[in-house]
């Protein structure tokens, strides 16, 4: 590894130290909250929409969100590791096929939809409480070898 790549891991550590983000994808519906100085004041501003993009790595990483205000599309390019996010929540998962979904600009309405995905949930065999962990590829093994 050399050192500016040490340096950035470093960094990225110390900033996940402070506050940790939760693990979404492009299509998941989130709510960033963002640091805004206006004057004097400072202030907290949740800015809600769907990521459609997520560039780049170590320090430099970015995702994109997109949303509609006042029948306006709306997108703002947001740096994971910036001092001005004070957190990000997960409102829903999204299931898509794509990296990028630079094509929900041109669409309007219900077409500009997601379809939320579904986490499969499978019951122990041993307990009758559920296991909260996404079963696909557990229930093809577990099928195969009886």
């Amino acid at each position: 590894m050399n050192i500016i790549a040490q340096l950035e891991a470093e960094q990225c550590a110390k900033i996940e130290a402070k506050r940790q983000l939760p693990l979404f994808q492009v299509g998941d519906t989130v709510r960033v909250m963002v640091r805004v100085t206006e004057g004097t004041r400072t202030r907290i501003q949740a800015y809600e929409g769907i990521c459609i993009a997520r560039s780049g790595g170590g320090l430099n990483e970015t995702f994109t969100v997109r949303k509609i205000s006042y029948g306006e599309g709306v997108e703002r390019v947001f740096p994971v590791y910036s001092p001005l996010i004070e957190g990000v929540e997960l409102v829903r998962r999204g299931k898509v096929r794509r990296a990028k979904l630079y094509y929900l600009r041109g669409l309007r309405g219900k077409a500009a939809r997601i379809a939320e995905k579904r986490e499969h949930r499978r019951k122990d065999e041993n307990s009758s409480k559920e296991i909260g962990e996404i079963a696909v590829a557990d229930s093809a093994a577990t099928n195969l070898s009886e």
